[in-house]
């Protein structure tokens, strides 16, 4: 009898488990069957947002249900990733993944999250140079000239970002770590009302993210003095690297899409194979290639590769500037 006792608990605990795995299956073989929000840390306008939408286009046709992007500004990007990290894990919370949440881990010292431990990576969408920037004003041509300009005026540029914890704030930090500089961090909501500021004159020099600042540099409104990543971008083939001057220095911005902690391994799945799919489909890779970036396909795992390593590099470079935030 106890034999037939213990056997009976394997068949039902098995039972279970087959009942459970074909409840998460069928969960994934209707998903999306309403619409999903997908939080953004910054305003309309920006990388961030442009990649978001253009992503979202692409899932909210071959999904059959609409990817509305709600842009939550503030906190350097806090804000909307702790509603992510709350949120429930049932794939209708999505979250847009940039630079701030690897920088922010140890740039803010009392987060009310962990964004490794609370978020689940999906996948990867494209990285991106940042551009080193100026104002036209600005009495220089290049790299050099520049770092001159600010050695003989320090402590009287200001050095517009994104967002205190973005990658422009921290690329223009690390700038002036390695050339020995003093600019005045001075963040904005956001890259559209900074480059607002930028264009009147209001700040000075700025670390965007490329996409955002292309137009205005094309149209000769900012001058480009260096991308921030280690070879020419191919969008400004004629603008030099940062380490052509100081040696070393490279930086750049990510993004793609992570969900709260717990979500079925399934949804999980098939997001990342539909944004996997919108990366190779021609007309999207046409788009992106306007944003002046390399497409980051793969798996969850290979995404979530990418976040470690760049919340260990950012963690050295906040260590070393002193920088933080409350």
């Amino acid at each position: 009898m106890k034999i037939v006792a213990e056997r009976l608990g394997v068949f039902v605990l098995a039972a279970v488990a087959l009942i459970g795995g074909a409840g998460a299956a069928n969960a994934a073989d209707d998903y999306p069957n309403h619409p999903v929000r997908w939080l953004v840390g910054y305003p309309p306008g920006g990388s961030t947002d442009i990649c978001a939408r253009l992503i979202g286009q692409y899932l909210s046709e071959h999904l059959g249900q609409q990817f509305l992007i709600e842009n939550k500004p503030g906190a350097g990007n806090n804000l909307a990733t702790e509603m992510a990290a709350k949120s429930s894990p049932d794939g209708y919370t999505v979250f847009l993944v940039n630079p701030a949440n690897a920088i922010n881990a140890s740039l803010y010292k009392n987060l009310s999250f962990n964004f490794i431990q609370d978020m689940a990576p999906v996948a990867g969408f494209i990285r991106v140079p940042n551009v080193m920037e100026i104002n036209p004003n600005v009495p220089a041509k290049t790299v050099a000239e520049f770092i001159a300009y600010a050695k003989a005026n320090p402590g009287k540029i200001n050095m517009a970002s994104s967002g205190v914890g973005t990658s422009v704030h921290l690329s223009g930090a690390l700038f002036m770590m390695m050339t020995g500089t003093d600019l005045i961090h001075v963040p904005y909501r956001g890259a559209a009302p900074a480059l607002t500021d930028m264009l009147g004159g209001q700040v000075q020099v700025m670390f965007d993210n490329l996409p955002s600042s292309i137009g205005h540099i094309q149209g000769g409104r900012l001058r480009a003095l260096a991308v921030t990543t280690a070879v020419r971008a191919k969008l400004l083939p004629d603008v030099p690297t940062i380490a052509e001057t100081v040696p070393g220095y490279e930086a750049s911005a990510w993004f793609g899409m992570a969900v709260p902690k717990g979500t079925p391994r399934p949804i999980i799945d098939k997001l990342n194979k539909t944004v996997n799919e919108a990366l190779a489909d021609p007309s999207m890779q046409a788009k992106l290639a306007e944003l002046g970036g390399t497409n980051i396909p793969g798996t969850p795992e290979a995404f979530g590769k990418i976040i470690a390593e760049e919340t260990d590099k950012w963690a050295k470079v906040v260590k070393a500037t002193g920088a933080t935030a409350e």
